[in-house]
């Protein structure tokens, strides 16, 4: 029993964090730090799913998002390689009660019409055993479908986080340097 009480509030924290994140991100501009235009977010797995959370509720608030090695069907995630193994910290889909919490945060469904999101880099890995690639190429067929703009970058050799040696590693980081600069410091 304690175990479960433990649980809980794990899982709620988890759809508050974009709320304490978008609440940063407001107080950089509020206090004039930065801009929307020069402020961006990055996010590798779990920290992937909280930067589509952000993205997706305050999308005017960034304008450069790297979401690498994301979880965001956060409704199929537990029919996702690994994803079953963590109904603990997000909640199960399948019961209605913690579904619908968690609709209120899927980075994927809160993909809609009508919003401008900025154009984020989706990187993955084909192999990626833990946050299954599915999750990314889903995000970035939402995006096409809605004729939003995306960048995505699929290794089809690294595990999670997309990098098996140095050289790929090098090369994520190079896609990830090059589409900040030109997102957030660029004229």
């Amino acid at each position: 029993m304690a175990h479960n009480g433990i649980k809980r509030p794990r899982r709620q924290r988890s759809r508050c964090h974009g709320i304490d994140f978008i609440a940063v991100a407001e107080d950089l501009i509020r206090g004039k730090l930065t801009s929307p235009r020069r402020l961006g977010a990055i996010g590798g797995s779990q920290g992937a799913l909280l930067v589509g959370a952000a993205i997706t509720q305050r999308p005017e608030l960034f304008n450069a998002a790297i979401i690498d090695a994301p979880l965001l069907d956060m409704l199929r995630y537990t029919k996702l390689g690994a994803g079953a193994s963590w109904i603990g910290e997000y909640g199960d889909p399948a019961i209605a009660e913690q579904r619908a919490w968690i609709e209120g945060y899927s980075p994927c469904l809160k993909l809609v019409t009508g919003k401008t999101y900025p154009v984020p880099l989706i990187l993955t890995s084909t192999k990626d055993d833990r946050a299954h690639p599915a999750h990314g190429r889903k995000a970035a067929a939402k995006l096409a479908a809605l004729g939003q703009p995306y960048f995505y970058y699929e290794n089809i050799n690294g595990g999670h986080r997309a990098a098996a040696n140095l050289m790929e590693y090098a090369r994520k980081l190079a896609l990830e340097y090059t589409y900040a600069w030109r997102r957030l410091c660029s004229e």
